[in-house]
C-alpha cells in the first residue's frame, strides 16, 4: 500500500508550522507521517526532519509539501531532491499537484519555481547586508545589553546557519554583543546535542 509522507519547515514561526501541518492533513497525510524542521533555514540538506522523511519514503510512496520553499531554497539542491525521489519511485507532489519529471512542462515548471525560491533567499539576505551597512539602521547599545526574544533568538539561529554574517555582523543588526551571539549559538548547539543515557 503506497503511503503520503508529508514534509514541514519553518524557520521561525511556530504558528506556520502548525498552518502547514494542517495543510498537509487536508491534502491526505496522516498526522503521524509528517516530518518537520522547526528553526532551520532551507539553504541547507542538514535537516534532521527531511532526513527522516526521505528515509521514511519507499518506492511507490508520495512525497507531499505545501509549498516547494518548505523543501529547499536552491534550485540546485531542489533538483537534487526530484532526482533522488524520481531515481527511487517516488511520487512529488507540490500542494496537492503531483510532479511528474517526464513531463516537459512539469520539469520546465518545477525548475522555474526553484530559481524564483532561490532568487527571493537571496533577495532577503541582500536586504539583511544593506541593513548591516547602514549605521542608522543599527541597533545603538546602550547600558545594559538588552535581552533577545525567543523569535530574534531564533532569527539568530537561521542567520548564523547561512553563514553568510559573522556574530559581530548578527550582533550589531540585534544590538547585542557578539559574546550574546556565541552564547546564543551554544545554547541551540547543546539542545540539539544528544543526551546520554545510562
Amino acid at each position: 500500500m503506497n503511503t503520503m509522507i508529508g514534509y514541514a519547515r519553518v524557520s521561525t514561526d511556530s504558528q506556520d508550522l502548525r498552518s502547514q501541518r494542517q495543510q498537509l492533513q487536508t491534502l491526505g497525510v496522516m498526522p503521524e507521517h509528517i516530518y518537520f524542521d522547526e528553526g532551520l533555514t532551507g539553504t541547507t540538506r542538514v535537516r534532521p526532519g527531511l532526513v527522516a522523511a526521505l528515509k521514511a519514503l519507499r518506492s511507490g510512496d508520495v512525497f507531499v509539501v505545501t509549498k516547494l520553499d518548505r523543501l529547499g531554497r536552491s534550485a540546485r539542491d531542489l533538483g537534487g531532491i526530484a532526482d533522488e525521489l524520481t531515481t527511487r519511485g517516488i511520487t512529488l507532489s507540490l500542494g496537492g499537484k503531483p510532479y511528474d519529471p517526464s513531463d516537459p512542462m512539469d520539469k520546465m515548471f518545477f525548475g522555474m519555481l526553484g530559481l524564483f525560491a532561490e532568487f527571493e533567499r537571496d533577495l532577503i539576505s541582500a536586504r539583511t547586508r544593506e541593513a548591516l551597512a547602514s549605521p542608522e539602521r543599527r541597533v545603538k547599545m546602550t547600558g545594559r545589553k538588552p535581552k533577545l526574544t525567543p523569535a530574534q533568538r531564533r532569527q539568530v539561529i537561521r542567520l548564523h546557519t547561512e553563514g553568510e554574517h559573522s556574530a559581530r555582523e548578527i550582533g550589531e543588526l540585534f544590538g547585542v554583543s557578539r559574546q550574546t551571539i556565541y552564547r546564543v549559538i551554544a545554547d541551540e548547539a547543546a539542545l540539539e546535542a544528544p543526551t546520554q543515557t545510562d
